[in-house]
């Protein structure tokens, strides 16, 4: 049985260097980071929200933000990168 992935587009502001260190390490348990505050992480449904539920007890909800936006398969394919970087993709699911 295949687990449903979807493309989650994580954006932050973190106001304090200790804080925005611990986001970005737990960002890259799930992601890739694209740009300073900006990760690409290919999730399903639970990792999603154990990776929000991580970041949510880190942040400071007076002074930060985190913005997560997932992108449906049609909007992943008009994603395009000007410059460096590579984007996201999909992971093939091979049956043998």
């Amino acid at each position: 049985m295949a687990v449903n992935k979807h493309l989650f587009l994580v954006c932050f502001d973190i106001v304090d260097d200790k804080i925005r260190y611990r986001v970005v390490k737990v960002l890259l348990k799930y992601g890739q980071r694209v740009q300073k505050s900006v990760f690409e992480c290919m999730l399903n449904d639970a990792d999603y929200l154990q990776m929000k539920n991580s970041l949510d007890k880190l942040v400071d909800l007076t002074k930060d933000s985190i913005r997560y936006y997932q992108l449906c398969a049609n909007c992943e394919k008009a994603v395009s990168v000007t410059g460096l970087g590579t984007f996201t993709e999909r992971e093939e699911l091979i049956i043998i």
